[in-house]
């Protein structure tokens, strides 16, 4: 039997066979129809303009050295107009974070786009390692999310960029939808899949991938012999956003269409007025963007200080907030919350907490995502059913 010719050229022979649509591509016809779905992505939700300085979420991982590498081709040949940065959070996770900067350092070099780290221990004092001694593995994943974002912000304003871009990919939004219904979140779920968030007083958001595959990103990144850290975080294992991965995992493989048709269902859902989130404020303390007098990562910084850092989780958590507004008597410039004044590509001294023995699920999740074999790699480009996505860095091309 003869080599199956690519779907898109007709001349070529194929090499994988596209996760979204089943169809068999060559390589170069690959590369190109997915840099144009993101290209079109882009241009179709007006995601940038001239002169726009843009920080890049790097972590080191697929998605956002994907983006990265995406996003300055595209820049290029397009003619954006648009000044990238890569902007990186060290959480302080010794032997994880520590390691995946180190890609994101080797990537600033390749590409050519300039660097900057923020870490929590400079902005909360504070590292994840020593988070997770106080609190566990149950609800870290609660603190890590609040600090991150708020010290993306940070460190976009301190670059002076005006948007944010993050690698969340179609299988992650379409998560996320999951995650809002689940929960009965309304207000999170009027906006989860929209292509740009923020309001008009934060950094809008952006994510040219969100009809991207992360299948499609993984073979992407595997072609392009991309840079990229592979192992997944050692404290999110318990995470509830696992549950709704390996729910959509299994429609996917019943029908690839699922993760954007959850997508499309999500967009279609309209909430009322009654319930959309209130009008943001700004915190009182900090001077963060809230939708309460206190932002939230203020009331779990102040658990944490007081050596009780349950107090800023759940029901406790409001008793706090009224004990710190009953005593906010100093300017905002006096809150917990450290200096910005970080100095560009420095990244914080390693954490000085020893991170706690992971639990037996958290070391066999951490195993499920060490490097997989190629022919692991092989039947995801030919369309075969895999058990999750792998996160490789192979050197020998596949042949069809």
């Amino acid at each position: 039997m003869g080599k199956k010719l690519c779907f898109r050229c007709n001349a070529r022979s194929a090499l994988l066979r596209r996760p979204k649509n089943g169809q068999p591509y060559c390589r170069e016809c690959f590369y190109d129809a997915f840099e144009t779905e993101i290209h079109t992505t882009i241009v179709e939700s007006k995601l940038f303009v001239p002169g726009d300085r843009v920080a890049i979420g790097a972590s080191g991982g697929k998605d956002s050295t994907v983006l990265a590498y995406v996003l300055k081709r595209l820049n290029d040949m397009y003619n954006y107009g648009i000044e990238l940065f890569l902007l990186s959070v060290d959480e302080g996770i010794t032997g994880y974070r520590d390691d995946s900067l180190e890609t994101v350092k080797r990537n600033e070099q390749a590409y050519g786009i300039p660097l900057k780290i923020v870490s929590y221990q400079e902005l909360y004092g504070w590292t994840m390692d020593a988070i997770v001694k106080e609190v566990g593995l149950k609800n870290n994943c609660t603190f890590c999310g609040v600090f991150r974002r708020q010290a993306l912000d940070r460190g976009a304003a301190l670059l002076g960029a005006n948007k944010i871009v993050t690698g969340h990919n179609a299988d992650d939004m379409a998560e996320t939808v999951f995650m809002n219904i689940l929960r009965g979140d309304a207000p999170r779920l009027q906006r989860c899949t929209n292509v740009v968030t923020g309001s008009s007083d934060t950094l809008p958001r952006c994510k040219p991938f969100k009809f991207t595959y992360e299948k499609e990103i993984v073979l992407y990144a595997y072609f392009q012999k991309l840079d990229y850290f592979s192992t997944e975080c050692v404290y999110s294992p318990q995470a509830f956003r696992g549950h709704a991965r390996a729910f959509l995992k299994d429609l996917e493989a019943l029908r690839p269409s699922s993760i954007v048709d959850v997508i499309r269902a999500g967009e279609a859902i309209e909430v009322v007025e009654e319930v959309l989130q209130s009008t943001p404020n700004r915190c009182v303390r900090c001077g963060y963007l809230s939708s309460q007098s206190l932002c939230k990562a203020c009331v779990l910084l102040e658990g944490l200080n007081r050596g009780l850092p349950q107090l800023g989780i759940g029901r406790e958590a409001m008793k706090v907030q009224s004990e710190l507004l009953a005593s906010v008597a100093e300017p905002a410039s006096a809150h917990p919350i450290a200096s910005e004044n970080t100095n560009d590509g420095d990244a914080s001294a390693s954490a000085s907490v020893k991170a706690p023995k992971a639990s037996r699920s958290a070391r066999r999740a951490a195993n499920r995502h060490q490097p997989h074999s190629e022919e692991t790699l092989r039947k995801l480009a030919r369309g075969r059913e895999v058990t999750h996505v792998p996160e490789v860095d192979l050197q020998d091309a596949l042949s069809w």
